[in-house]
């Protein structure tokens, strides 16, 4: 695929207006207060994996509607101080698998754990282990639509509430340093790292990696590539509903979450992405911490070569190194919750 979206030196200077709801802040504000109502419910299995210098443990943690939420939690075997953690959302379709997956995160000295996503995990991969207990009206299939006409309804509403939950709950795992926790994914993990990044307190870093979720009005006008393909559907069956989709999505669109951030993010952005535009990426990065005063220590890597596989490796390199970096300073007190 050739370059199909801005040039770079636009793109780099892409700030677009925003459709941001004037009651965004007392959504997502209630929405938490009612997650929080429920008892986190943490439980932490052992787990046998067969591996003998990482520690496996199947967690479970109440997300939205107290609905259970099952994660892996990976830490260094023998580690008794508390460690910086990471928190792992998943990129569309994808499930948390199995517990020997993804090793890096605490073969690098983290505690290490990634969120399995309601009602997925069908695509690709190796499976999921969550259902997702709430119904939904028409939709198309994927997950896009799944209540997109009522921002109250979203699926998203329930996904992005069940991160910030796991942040409280990695918190809450003993043998972890609470002050440095950071989030990050790739893809539909990337977009709910910056809900996460926007909502959660005291954050050490974010980090999105070719993140989808944001800008919906630019992505519906440059790409019909799925899953923003899905709203494209919906739309071109029901005619007469583009505003009120529009309005249910600008409460879920990453860009508006970029904005209230104030953690260091690392982003990547592929050029040739027509899953995830790169406009829209760039949206979500010119815009970070915009809400905040100043911003942090904030960079994105280019890859311009590349399709929706961005960096890859390359960028785990890049997390790897940069986040080990951000972690080595004064840890960052937990605002209330």
């Amino acid at each position: 695929m050739a370059l199909f979206d801005l040039p770079l030196p636009e793109l780099e200077r892409y700030l677009p207006e925003l459709d941001e709801p004037q009651d965004f802040d007392e959504f997502w504000g209630s929405t938490l207060a009612e997650a929080r109502t429920y008892d986190l419910d943490l439980t932490v299995v052992p787990v046998d994996t067969g591996l003998t210098v990482i520690e496996a443990f199947d967690v479970t943690f109440a997300g939205f509607g107290g609905h259970p939420i099952k994660a892996w939690v990976t830490r260094p075997a023998g580690v008794v101080e508390d460690l910086p953690a990471v928190v792992e959302l998943i990129g569309y379709g994808g499930g948390r698998g199995f517990a020997h997956e993804r090793l890096a995160w605490a073969a690098a000295g983290y505690v290490h754990l990634v969120m399995d996503t309601r009602g997925q995990g069908s695509t690709w991969g190796n499976g999921g282990h969550t259902p997702d207990p709430a119904g939904s009206g028409p939709a198309s299939p994927g997950v896009m639509t799944r209540g997109v006409l009522d921002s109250h309804e979203h699926y998203y509403r329930r996904l992005i509430t069940d991160g910030v939950r796991a942040v409280d709950a990695v918190r809450a795992l003993p043998g972890v340093d609470a002050s440095r926790v950071a989030v990050a994914g790739i893809s539909q993990g990337g977009g709910l790292a910056l809900a996460v990044g926007g909502l959660a307190d005291g954050l050490v870093a974010v980090m999105p990696d070719v993140p989808f979720l944001c800008h919906y009005p630019r992505a519906l006008a440059i790409t019909d590539a799925f899953p923003y393909g899905e709203l494209v559907q919906y739309l071109a069956v029901h005619r007469d509903q583009e505003a009120t989709v529009l309005r249910t999505m600008s409460y879920l669109d990453g860009v508006h979450f970029a904005r209230r951030a104030s953690a260091p993010a690392l982003f990547s952005v592929a050029l040739r992405d027509q899953t995830c535009p790169p406009s829209t990426v760039f949206a979500a990065y010119n815009h970070y911490a915009g809400l905040t005063g100043s911003r942090p220590q904030t960079d994105i890597e280019v890859y311009a070569y590349n399709q929706h596989e961005g960096g890859q490796a390359f960028q785990l390199d890049r997390q790897l190194r940069w986040l080990r970096a951000v972690v080595a300073q004064d840890a960052v007190p937990v605002g209330a919750s």
